[in-house]
């Protein structure tokens, strides 16, 4: 037999809060990857995370990290805003770059990463880990299998609640930092995980506004969407909901299929309801259920070693995350406009293909100025 391969080199920019669940998805990986070096340009935070996860090596520069270290993979953990630099110097170094949400802050700049994509033969991966779970891959595949029906009926639900202490970070609730409110950097993780059962979308209609929060962005979008399946779906993002929750569900012509947790699902949080005269179609959806596995960052990782082993592409492609980012970019589009957004209809230099908030946003900007 073959010997096993060596254990993937892998680093990790940015030590801020999630690059705990980072490293702690490595750690539980330990026989398939190292962590082998992190940069932050805080040298305390650093040195405090790779005491905590043994890591060897640390950079206040990440480009000196990506010179002397041999690495075949590199989690990008940084604020919003640094994605695309990091990543675009990531894939330069001939390594691939594993982005946390959202990959980008708008359109254009997917664009640039495809660019540098085809320049370098690098890849930029997407985190969204939900997609991850058991069984969403389930579910994606008896939908895919037509076993289901025709989906009907959808509605996506991201409704958490943030203080107004949340938003004394500088950082927080600014549109040329994190691109956008809970649309962009909350919700997207559910919308994400339907897109990626519904497919492809067509047309959207929404709402933004900012009701309450202390932000430039909006901290609540609804919106009405149309996909090119026919199905009829709408997604709602809050950060105003005192009972938090996220909740999916799916109508399919024999099945409804739920799913309700907060920040990570078990196979308890979902639920399969067959349409009368479809009752077998329960046994399906049980066969191959994992009860013991939360959806999170490890599963996520581990398809990435999956696919490199076998010769796959590795999920979460820039395609895919730009057709994500693309309903984000629509979502805002539609609310500041008042008109229905056609998916494909945001190009070149459409203002929302330059930035979320498209030079349209109707409320004043209440946070300072970074320095």
């Amino acid at each position: 037999m073959p010997s096993p391969r060596p254990p993937y080199r892998v680093a990790i920019i940015g030590t801020g809060g999630i690059a705990h669940a980072h490293a702690e998805a490595l750690t539980e990986l330990s026989e398939r990857a190292r962590l082998v070096a992190v940069a932050d340009l805080d040298p305390s935070r650093a040195a405090a995370f790779a005491e905590r996860f043994s890591v060897p090596h640390v950079f206040d520069d990440p480009q000196a990290l990506l010179e002397r270290e041999d690495l075949d993979l590199v989690h990008i953990c940084t604020p919003p805003q640094t994605h695309v630099p990091l990543a675009s110097m990531v894939m330069r170094a001939g390594v691939t770059a594993l982005v946390e949400k959202p990959t980008a802050l708008s359109l254009r700049e997917m664009d640039q990463l495809a660019t540098v994509q085809e320049q370098t033969g690098s890849k930029v991966l997407t985190v969204f880990q939900h997609r991850y779970g058991p069984a969403a891959v389930r579910l994606r595949r008896l939908a895919r299998s037509g076993a289901l029906g025709r989906p009907l009926v959808a509605t996506c639900e991201t409704l958490w609640y943030r203080p107004d202490a949340y938003f004394e970070v500088p950082w927080r609730g600014r549109w040329d930092v994190e691109g956008g409110g809970p649309t962009m950097g909350h919700g997207i993780h559910q919308f994400d995980l339907m897109l990626s059962v519904l497919g492809p979308w067509s047309q959207i209609a929404a709402l933004a506004e900012r009701q309450a929060r202390p932000t430039d962005t909006e901290d609540v979008s609804i919106a009405a969407v149309r996909f090119d399946s026919g199905a009829l779906a709408t997604v709602v993002n809050s950060l105003l909901s005192p009972r938090e929750t996220s909740r999916l569900r799916f109508d399919f012509e024999y099945a409804t299929v739920e799913l309700e947790h907060l920040y990570g699902y078990r196979e308890e949080h979902w639920r399969f309801t067959p349409a009368p005269g479809h009752e077998g179609l329960s046994e399906l959806w049980a066969n191959g259920a994992e009860p013991d596995l939360t959806s999170g960052h490890r599963l996520q990782i581990e398809a990435v070693f999956d696919a490199w082993e076998t010769g796959q592409e590795p999920g979460v492609c820039l395609q895919e995350a730009r057709r994500t980012l693309e309903f984000a970019a629509a979502t805002y589009a539609s609310a500041f406009r008042g008109v229905r957004v056609a998916a494909g209809e945001l190009t070149d230099d459409d203002p929302f293909a330059l930035s979320m908030d498209g030079g349209a946003v109707p409320w004043e900007r209440v946070k300072e100025a970074l320095v």
